[in-house]
């Protein structure tokens, strides 16, 4: 398991119950977490009292009971700054657990000697995105929600990469790669971190079990000669990680060389001593 270790300003405090017990710079939000399945004791007082809670709801869904929790408010990992608040079904606006990748991706990109453009699909609020232009990376960034992609401007200004390379897309990633190729415009890294499940511009529903091959297998088709990275995460809990491997080392390694491992990614939890599970990715490299 990849588990974010660098943390300071979030903390897992606890997680039991279906619960997790978070602590995010000055604010104790509890959230749901359906992979703490166990039944382990609550003796964190954080959670009789936290700042924010997110309930879900009989006929689905839910909502957010807040205290004194403000609108929104920032974190720092190293030198980045985000901006968090909490949205609907549960979200802040970050997954933590993905600062292991934004370390991985960091040293590729600063070990490589070399000018690197990355393209960063289903891109959110761009934590991945910061990352890798704070390493020096030249970054595209698409997402389909415009919200997702103003957010993702606040915080590569909040960590002071207003002016970095960075270009921002609102599209439909599919239909934006197909463009590229046309284009015949090549990324030496590629990010992916597609939906379990969606709806595409014209409806067409979107299934990560049935569609992530033919969607990896075009994207591949916009690494440069020399590529660098390829990273997909991935938050279908009946995948597993071994299957971003299968797919990375045939539509990849086979053309590029290099190798590809996978892996779970986690949180270390204070109360125990142990690390939450939070999804998995594959990651090939050149080397």
């Amino acid at each position: 398991m990849w588990v974010a270790t660098g943390w300071k300003d979030y903390r897992l405090l606890d997680c039991s119950e279906g619960e997790k017990l978070e602590r995010w710079g000055a604010y104790t939000l509890v959230r749901p977490d359906p992979q703490a399945i166990w039944k382990t004791p609550r003796r964190d007082p954080g959670w009789r009292a936290p700042d924010a809670r997110y309930a879900r709801s009989s006929s689905g869904g839910g909502q957010w009971s807040k205290g004194r929790l403000p609108e929104r408010w920032t974190v720092t990992y190293q030198d980045l700054t985000f901006n968090v608040k909490p949205m609907n079904f549960k979200h802040t606006g970050l997954f933590p657990e993905q600062a292991a990748n934004w370390d991985a991706l960091r040293q590729l990109i600063q070990g490589a000697g070399r000018p690197i453009s990355v393209l960063n699909l289903f891109a959110y609020t761009g934590g991945a995105s910061v990352a890798c232009a704070a390493a020096g990376a030249k970054v595209c960034h698409v997402d389909a929600a415009k919200g997702m992609v103003a957010w993702a401007k606040e915080n590569a200004k909040s960590s002071g990469l207003e002016n970095a390379p960075i270009r921002y897309i609102v599209d439909d990633c599919a239909k934006f790669v197909e463009r590229e190729i046309r284009r015949g415009r090549t990324y030496d890294g590629i990010i992916m971190d597609p939906p379990s499940y969606g709806r595409g511009p014209s409806g067409e529903i979107w299934k990560l079990e049935e569609d992530l091959w033919d969607f990896v297998e075009l994207v591949a088709r916009v690494l440069s000669d020399r590529p660098l990275f390829f990273f997909i995460n991935s938050y279908t809990t009946g995948l597993a990680p071994s299957v971003l491997t299968y797919i990375l080392e045939s539509l990849v390694t086979a053309r590029h060389g290099g190798h590809s491992v996978s892996d779970e990614l986690g949180l270390p939890v204070e109360a125990t001593g142990l690390a939450l599970p939070c999804g998995a990715t594959g990651r090939w490299t050149a080397e």
